[in-house]
């Protein structure tokens, strides 16, 4: 069962652009697409773990500036297509080796102390890259896609390849978020969440564990973040720092059920699709908004998200 769900997923995805065909739902589900990986990725060390961060915004935005440094290192006519596929796991591993770095010296803290923590590391980088002028500095980067289409055979335009690029990229983060889940380090992290003393005392090896979240977390981060300058076309500090991002990352799997990988995916399509839903009918100001008034809601009426209410409605524990 679970193989023919995972064949549906990629099929889907590789069949979307053929059967939608309208670039405009095409850069609309890339944006949902791309909340479900912010989500996935907060919910492994704020949902497994029950280390609440606040600095998602700051590894998404890592992400999207290790693609714009690539760029700029590489010229747009002089770097070959498949530079593309290496601009993605690059992102990750400058983002995870940031999460292991700001583990290390930030997960000794606890409660609402690595909360504020992580909240400073994204005023730290979003400083450092407002004064980096190589990336664009505080004035940002135009950023061209190449002259060929990657894989033009099977795609017609770019949006095309970037839908696919990224509805794989969540494909592979639901995957490792429901191994994570099932595994040894996923009770050891819900250990963690329940009682960290006690699970020290048990043997369970705390630090090490977070450590693994936070990069790993960190990696899904700035996987995310790494297609953006390509999909919007132009990038600043402003617009890569958004509060939107931070907000959401840690408002859909709240909505959608923490310590679950369902719940960040069922929160991230009905918020994110409310949210596009009220950009381009009455104002992308809204989406803040929208974001709040549902927090509230479902923190007030179902506290464990979806999948709690729906557990609830079904008397299951």
């Amino acid at each position: 069962m679970f193989w023919i769900g995972l064949l549906t997923a990629l099929g889907l995805v590789f069949a979307a652009p053929h059967l939608v065909g309208n670039e405009f739902y095409l850069r609309t589900g890339y944006t949902v697409l791309q909340f479900v990986v912010l989500a996935t990725a907060w919910n492994l060390l704020g949902g497994y773990a029950g280390y609440v961060n606040f600095g998602a915004a700051a590894f998404f935005a890592v992400g999207a500036y290790t693609t714009v440094f690539l760029y700029k290192l590489f010229p747009l006519f002089q770097v070959p297509v498949w530079m593309i596929f290496l601009m993605v796991p690059a992102a990750g591993l400058v983002a995870g080796l940031l999460g292991l770095i700001t583990g290390l010296l930030t997960l000794r803290l606890r409660g609402v102390y690595f909360s504020i923590a992580t909240l400073a590391l994204a005023v730290v980088m979003h400083t450092v890259v407002t004064n980096w002028r190589f990336i664009g500095g505080a004035t940002g980067v135009s950023i061209l896609p190449p002259r060929e289409v990657p894989l033009a055979f099977m795609f017609h335009s770019y949006v095309e390849f970037l839908f696919v690029m990224m509805g794989c990229i969540t494909v592979a983060a639901l995957l490792l978020a429901r191994y994570v889940e099932r595994s040894w380090i996923g009770r050891g992290l819900a250990a963690i969440r329940d009682d960290e003393d006690a699970a020290e005392c048990m043997g369970v090896p705390t630090l090490r564990l977070k450590l693994f979240a936070a990069t790993l977390s960190g990696c899904l981060f700035g996987v995310a973040g790494a297609p953006l300058p390509y999909q919007v076309g132009y990038i600043e500090p402003m617009s890569a720092f958004s509060l939107v991002y931070a907000v959401n990352a840690l408002a859909m799997p709240m909505i959608g059920g923490t310590a679950t990988w369902l719940g960040p995916l069922l929160g991230a399509l009905l918020l994110g699709s409310a949210q596009e839903a009220a950009r381009v009918t009455i104002s992308s100001e809204l989406n803040l908004l929208i974001t709040g008034a549902l927090l509230i809601v479902f923190v007030v009426v179902a506290p464990q998200g979806l999948i709690g209410l729906l557990r609830r409605l079904r008397g299951t524990p």
